[in-house]
C-alpha cells in the first residue's frame, strides 16, 4: 500500500501506528545486546505478539476489540530484518490475526519515500487524520524517537487533543519530556516477543527501568 491509498482506510477504534524501520532498528540493538549478555542466540521477534504487547502497554483491556497496526516503511526497505513474518507486501500488509484476550488485530504497511509521501510527513498526516476521527479512541504512536524535530511535530499536533476523548499513548525507548499523551518504554514489548523474560532483562545495568542497547 501507498500513501494515497492509505487514505481509503476504513478506520477502527484502536490504532497502532509504527514506524518499521525503526522499530527494526531497535530490535537488532536489542538481539546484539542480549546475545552478548545471555549468551544464547535471540531469536527475531514474533510480530503478532509484539503487536498485543503494545495494545497492553497502551492500556487496552481484555475484550472482543479491533486493532489496526498501520506500518509505515521507507519503499528501498521491503521486509523487517529482525521480526516474523517479516515481508511487509506478502506477509503483513492485508493481514490479520485474532488474539484470545484482545480480540481482532489488522495489519497495513505503507511505503512511503515518494517525493510527496517522506515518511515523517506521512505519519504527522496519519495521526492528525486519527485525532479527528470520531470512532478512533485509542492511539499507540511508535515514531522515530531518536529525531528530536519529529517529537517536537508531534507535541504540537497533540497539544490540543482532548484526552478524555482520545487516549494517546507514544513508545521510546527513554522517558520523553512534555507532550499530551502517555509514555511506554518500546523496548519491553520486543523483549517479550522475542523471549526474554523478565528475569533475564534484570542484569541491565539500568536503576530506572530503561532499556539499554548495544553501541
Amino acid at each position: 500500500m501507498n500513501a494515497q491509498e492509505a487514505q481509503n482506510i476504513k478506520w477502527s477504534e484502536n490504532i497502532i501506528i509504527a514506524d518499521g524501520d525503526y522499530i527494526d532498528h531497535v530490535a537488532f540493538d536489542i538481539i546484539v545486546n542480549f546475545e552478548r549478555m545471555l549468551d544464547r542466540r535471540i531469536p527475531a521477534a514474533d510480530f503478532s505478539q509484539w503487536a498485543v504487547d503494545v495494545a497492553l502497554d497502551g492500556r487496552l483491556k481484555p475484550g472482543d476489540h479491533e486493532t489496526q497496526v498501520v506500518l509505515l516503511h521507507d519503499k528501498k526497505n521491503l521486509k523487517l530484518e529482525n521480526f516474523a513474518p517479516s515481508d511487509y507486501e506478502k506477509e503483513l500488509n492485508g493481514q490479520a490475526f485474532r488474539d484470545g484476550h484482545l480480540g481482532e488485530f489488522i495489519i497495513n504497511s505503507i511505503a512511503t519515500g515518494d517525493e510527496h509521501a517522506e515518511k515523517d510527513a506521512v505519519l504527522l498526516d496519519l495521526l492528525k487524520t486519527l485525532c479527528n476521527h470520531e470512532e478512533v479512541k485509542r492511539i499507540m504512536i511508535v515514531p522515530n524517537a531518536e529525531d528530536a524535530s519529529l517529537l517536537n511535530s508531534i507535541r504540537s499536533t497533540l497539544r490540543d487533543v482532548d484526552d478524555e476523548l482520545k487516549h494517546i499513548t507514544l513508545f521510546a525507548m527513554q522517558p520523553i519530556e512534555g507532550g499530551n499523551f502517555k509514555q511506554a518504554i518500546l523496548g519491553y514489548s520486543i523483549m517479550h516477543a522475542m523471549g526474554i523474560n523478565g528475569i533475564e532483562a534484570s542484569p541491565s545495568p539500568s536503576e530506572g527501568g530503561d532499556v539499554y542497547l548495544a553501541e
